[in-house]
């Protein structure tokens, strides 16, 4: 690991330049500009207080990072299928994030769950078909192209009111299904 590279994207982070580190650490900028370049190494006392002034301790600093999946494949969705719709959770193990997106396909006069009041966030965006919104007893259409977004204050849901498969590309947070 080179120490002074992850001190110095630390300190840009954070929009400190190496004066204003110095000030805080109580170290001399010259030291500090040293460290950032690797010429030289801070004791475990010294790089506490560098940490301390960048707002982390040296077990978050030498924490490894883990590799996240950023990019999903068709092969990485998981399929549920019920009675009355396909749900594609088209990131996985979403619960683990602050998002969770699926691909609803809602069959021919069927609705999705209900969603009960909580507290967040859903954004829709129609990809084939039309779907009625149904929010308490307001009706909303919704066709393909089209989007909705709402917060989960009221008991709501998908209707798909036609003879053809409707999917919609449905997102919520936090995770809900």
């Amino acid at each position: 690991m080179e120490i002074g590279k992850k001190i110095k994207e630390l300190r840009l982070r954070n929009n400190l330049t190496l004066e204003e580190l110095a000030s805080r650490s109580e170290l001399t900028k010259g030291f500090l500009s040293q460290v950032e370049r690797d010429l030289t190494s801070p004791s475990i006392a010294t790089l506490e207080d560098i940490l301390e002034a960048l707002g982390t301790d040296l077990s978050h600093f030498f924490q490894e990072e883990k590799n996240v999946q950023v990019v999903f494949r068709q092969n990485d969705f998981f399929v549920d299928e019920r009675e009355d719709s396909i749900v594609e959770w088209i990131v996985p193990n979403a619960q683990k994030n602050e998002m969770e997106p699926i691909i609803l396909t809602l069959l021919p006069k069927e609705q999705s769950q209900e969603m009960t009041s909580f507290v967040g966030e859903e954004f829709g965006y129609v990809l084939s078909g039309s779907i009625q919104l149904v929010i308490g007893n307001k009706v909303y259409k919704v066709n393909k192209g089209e989007t909705f977004y709402l917060n989960g204050k009221e008991s709501h849901y998908l209707f798909n009111y036609t003879n053809k498969n409707a999917k919609i590309l449905w997102v919520t947070t936090p995770p809900m299904f």
